[in-house]
């Protein structure tokens, strides 16, 4: 049996949602530490789908090398936002995210708090919504 063989353990777990008593399935698949949030665009009804917004983000300040891309994508993930996050040559981080206009100012919210990061402005613009899952950083 060679080290290609291995199986991954896929292990899933069910929480409630503290606020709406809904089921949310996290599925976490041993050897790669990956956690994966099932999508909340995903089955929660046209409700859902006719409040989402997707907003492009550039953040100035002190933003780069403090951790920021790494704790939008652990935020995001855990509040069910989808999009992706990067650095860009000009020392801001560009952030695209998608979800509940409620989840998307939490999001901005939690960020500004966050140990290291200096968020001095904050350019925001509203695009089309697309059809995606998962939050990550390019």
């Amino acid at each position: 049996m060679s080290i290609f063989d291995f199986k991954r353990k896929k292990y899933r777990t069910f929480l409630q949602d503290s606020e709406t008593g809904e089921e949310i399935a996290e599925e976490y698949e041993k050897g790669r530490g990956v956690w994966k949030k099932h999508d909340v665009q995903d089955g929660k009804g046209s409700e859902m789908r006719e409040n989402l917004i997707r907003k492009h983000y550039w953040f100035s300040g002190r933003v780069q090398g403090v951790g920021f891309r790494y704790r939008a994508c652990y935020i995001a993930s855990s509040l069910g936002v989808t999009g992706w996050v990067r650095n860009n040559w000009d020392d801001r981080v560009e952030m695209e995210a998608q979800g509940s206009r409620e989840l998307l100012a939490q999001m901005v919210e939690m960020l500004g708090r966050q140990r290291f990061i200096e968020i001095e402005g904050i350019e925001e613009r509203v695009i089309p919504v697309e059809v995606e899952s998962g939050f990550y950083s390019r």
